[in-house]
């Protein structure tokens, strides 16, 4: 007997796997279970990010990114030329110069040089609620009711809780990952541009969010929506021509004795993201054996919706996870902030696909065949 689809919890339409059969449910009970497992016990197993000391006297070392970035900052406000002040701030910190990846691109440390620190903390509160206010309009559609809209904004704004400190402004990952979950938001079925002018904000800012351009583009290319996966095609030119013109600045100020990049052949493994994860987000304050099953959890939920969007971005986790897991490093856990934002909201929507699955794996009815005589 094919069963029938169940009737939506907290979705406005049924779940992807609101039709599945019993033998399917079990099945994917089953999975879920040993994901849940999996991610908990590869996360313990991998090592942590070197600790910071909480000691504002040692902000210096907790935070040598940070004061790196201030640095190049403050000395293009005072009428440097960015390259030549941030190979000085590089070397000056034993940081590499080469490859010219080791030097972040200008954008950023140059709007925040012409603007006062205030306006460039108003900029980013604002860039904050931009993201929350998109999100909610795309969160109204999704559920049924307000409350757990309510729950998946609380998720949205659990995912961005180190985007709100201000002290973190100058970091490249802060503006580039609320600008990927923005242009996540915006996005919806034959309304692509401004999505993709964020994407490409957001690259320009930090080039490894070019990934999420070339996953945008060849989702819609697979979708067989020609014009979205053109503009896409065209952001990702202006970002390659973008990096040829700094890879020849920073050519030009590289020493030959300057440091080389140790290289990003981490091979964490996938505990290693999720631990990532876990640091990224409102997770932290929750136990490591807690943290990772929740957002384990998340990802099932973001398979569940059954909506265009849902596979965007499960795509831009799953994607950056791999990268994660091979190239990350103890000391580059911060990537994991490019995709922070949206890495909790998944969890709203697990609970409608938990249901389904459960529902599905204890369901042992039977066609029963009675002979009647008369």
């Amino acid at each position: 007997m094919h069963r029938r689809a169940l009737a939506p919890l907290w979705l406005a339409r049924p779940s992807r796997f609101a039709d599945v059969q019993p033998r399917g449910g079990r099945i994917g009970v089953a999975l879920l279970a040993l994901a849940l497992l999996f991610a908990t016990a590869l996360a313990l197993a991998s090592p942590a990010p070197p600790a910071a000391s909480g000691d504002p006297a040692k902000r210096a070392e907790d935070q040598a990114d940070i004061v790196l970035y201030e640095t190049i900052v403050d000395n293009v406000r005072a009428g440097r030329d960015y390259y030549l002040a941030a190979a000085d701030a590089q070397r000056a910190g034993h940081y590499p110069l080469k490859p010219f990846v080791t030097m972040r691109l200008p954008t950023l440390a140059r709007v925040q040089a012409a603007l006062p620190r205030t306006v460039v903390d108003g900029l980013l509160y604002l860039l904050c609620a931009a993201v929350m206010i998109a999100w909610w309009a795309r969160l109204t559609s999704a559920f049924a009711r307000p409350p757990p809209r309510l729950i998946a904004l609380t998720l949205l704004a659990g995912g961005m809780m180190a985007f709100v400190q201000t002290d973190l402004a100058p970091f490249h990952e802060i503006w580039a990952g609320l600008l990927i979950a923005l242009s996540l938001g915006v996005w919806k079925p034959g309304r692509w541009l401004p999505a993709v002018a964020f994407g490409l904000a957001a690259a320009l800012i930090r080039e490894t969010a070019g990934l999420y351009l070339l996953l945008m583009g060849g989702i819609a290319l697979v979708e067989r929506r020609p014009r979205e996966a053109a503009g896409g095609a065209v952001a990702a030119a202006v970002l390659a021509i973008a990096l040829l013109l700094h890879a020849h600045a920073v050519a030009g100020v590289v020493r030959p004795l300057d440091a080389a990049s140790p290289g990003w052949a981490g091979q964490r493994g996938p505990g290693f993201f999720v631990r990532t994860m876990a640091l990224s987000t409102a997770l932290a304050v929750a136990p490591l054996w807690l943290a990772a099953p929740l957002f384990a959890l998340s990802l099932f939920g973001w398979a569940a919706w059954r909506d265009p969007l849902a596979v965007r971005v499960l795509a831009l986790l799953a994607a950056y996870g791999i990268v994660l897991a091979l190239f990350g490093r103890l000391d580059t856990f911060y990537w994991g902030l490019l995709i922070a934002p949206l890495s909790l909201v998944g969890i709203a929507f697990a609970v409608d696909g938990a249901r389904d699955l459960l529902s599905a794996a204890i369901d042992t009815r039977r066609i029963t065949v009675t002979r009647l005589i008369r």
